[in-house]
């Protein structure tokens, strides 16, 4: 296919832009952006459209878009002063407005600035999915019977965008492109077309008097196939209360799934195929397993994406997470691994100031440095750009159970179980939880707590701490004679000592409350 404008061809096939018969020697993503601006030239391209097709969704400043489409703009003879061809929108994007004629291989031009009736929309390439995850949110179907609610329903909608936004690690479409399709119906093929998107996340509100009833799913894009449904019914006390509710739980359950749906994918590429984001996915799948062995792989995977891109966010602030989390379970040791995490945790800020991962490994870093303050004030960062990251929750929970605000900690780890029921990583709000009735000298429910998280991952040291340190406390001797075998066996080199030295308890009297406990455990 070649497109024609004024004495210019940009040949698709050959990826080559001419004037008159004189080749033009532009960058590969000078030549992509002129593409997309071709190609969508019936729209206002925004930034977030052209970062996800032009540099798939990494993060891109606003100097360097600034500087391709000038370098766009000087290959075909516009400026921006005369903006002939490429017109700026202001704060919408950009357009182009020049007139264009298309030619497909072995056929005459069909000439127009627009696309000619009779150039069916399949004739339009599609769009290349960036290669994150990217996610399409379509307006949810007003089911009530009355047009007055569909500002409920697209409410729902836009708050699911927003929030999605707000992961980072994925690539959201702009709601004025996933509204294009309101009150259409579309094949899910179709959608993923025409907004080069590879999931899907669709649903439907009926409202019934005070009752409401929202439906929601998320798909795979390319085939169709269901990868997550629910269901939720609430009373319509508050109108708003509601939608943010329905919202924050539909998004906490989205975003494990896509993690699960992307490892799947990652895992079916041959291991010389894969990219720095795949081995992130499979470095998480890993983590989740919350075992010593997967740790270790983890940190392989994780330093191979960091060296195939030395200023990959994610990848840093999740390196950075896994060397303390490794170090608090007994795996590593904190002085060899804390100046590794602060190391990744800070080049991952650089990297993405607003990413909350980023923010979450700085909050690990910092409380195992015993600079609570520092951690509390990181965990809450990355809460604030992220409100629904129950990782930040719940580890913001453990913060504030080792300065001994076991109420406050506890009500944390209870919210990180709420936001994301589901999550692989259950296991540790479970134990955080536990550690915060502890602390509380709640020791039955401590106790509770911690089966619960064994229950969800049976390697799990942390929770096998706390069963036994409060089985102890409560005089539970067989119990706890059997959680302290269970814990040498997942941590072997348990000891008071360890303890003492490496848990980072802020006060005198609670850590001496915790080695008194697993002194009665039998613990030396």
């Amino acid at each position: 296919m070649q497109f024609h404008f004024g004495n210019h061809v940009l040949d698709v096939g050959r990826r080559e832009l001419r004037r008159g018969s004189e080749p033009i020697a532009v960058e590969p993503q000078v030549f992509d952006l002129l593409l997309y601006l071709l190609q969508n030239r019936d729209r206002v391209a925004s930034k977030d459209a052209l970062i996800a097709s032009i540099w798939g969704g990494r993060i891109v400043s606003d100097s360097t878009l600034t500087s391709r489409i000038k370098s766009a703009r000087n290959a075909v003879g516009d400026s921006g002063r005369d903006q002939k061809l490429i017109r700026t929108i202001a704060r919408k994007g950009f357009r182009f407005v020049g007139a264009v004629s298309i030619q497909e291989d072995g056929a005459e031009p069909a000439f127009g600035n627009r696309r000619p009736p009779y150039i069916h929309e399949q004739s339009r390439p599609a769009l290349s999915p960036p290669d994150r995850p990217t996610i399409a949110v379509l307006p949810f179907v007003n089911m009530s019977g009355d047009p007055e609610q569909a500002y409920f329903s697209d409410g729902i909608s836009e708050d699911i965008i927003t929030a999605l936004s707000k992961l980072r690690w994925f690539f959201v479409i702009a709601r004025n492109s996933s509204f294009i399709f309101k009150g259409r119906a579309v094949h899910m093929k179709q959608v993923a077309e025409e907004l080069g998107v590879g999931y899907v996340v669709e649903g439907s509100v009926r409202k019934d008097g005070d009752r409401v009833r929202i439906t929601t799913q998320l798909s795979d894009a390319a085939t169709g196939t269901q990868i997550w449904a629910e269901r939720y019914d609430r009373n319509l006390v508050d109108v708003f209360a509601v939608q943010d509710e329905i919202t924050e739980a539909i998004v906490a359950a989205i975003e494990p799934q896509l993690y699960a749906a992307e490892n799947f994918r990652a895992n079916r590429k041959p291991p010389d195929n894969m990219d720095a984001w795949d081995l992130v996915m499979r470095a998480l799948s890993h983590y989740w397993r919350v075992t010593r062995q997967d740790n270790v792989v983890s940190q392989a995977l994780l330093e191979k994406a960091t060296a195939i891109d030395p200023n990959y966010g994610q990848a840093l602030g999740l390196l950075a997470a896994i060397h303390t989390f490794s170090a608090h379970m007994g795996w590593e040791d904190m002085a060899t691994a804390a100046p590794i995490a602060e190391r990744a945790a800070l080049a991952a800020i650089l990297a993405d100031s607003e990413d909350p991962w980023a923010h979450y490994a700085l909050g690990c870093v910092y409380l195992f440095k015993r600079r609570f303050d520092d951690s509390l004030a990181e965990f809450v960062l990355a809460l604030r750009l992220n409100p629904n990251f129950s990782l930040a929750q719940g580890y913001y929970g453990l913060a504030l159970s080792y300065i001994g605000r076991w109420e406050d900690a506890n009500l944390a780890a209870q919210r990180a179980l709420r936001l994301s029921p589901r999550d692989p990583l259950s296991a540790i709000y479970y134990g955080i939880a536990a550690y915060a009735q502890f602390v509380g000298r709640n020791y039955d429910e401590a106790m509770r707590l911690a089966h619960e998280a064994i229950r969800h991952r049976s390697d799990f040291v942390g929770a096998h701490r706390v069963l036994t340190a409060a089985a102890g406390m409560a005089g539970h001797g067989d119990i706890a004679a059997d959680a302290l075998q269970e814990l040498r066996r997942a941590q072997p080199n348990i000891s008071l000592a360890w303890i003492a030295d490496q848990m980072p308890i802020k006060q005198d009297a609670e850590r001496e409350h915790y080695l008194e406990a697993f002194r009665r455990a039998g613990l030396d």
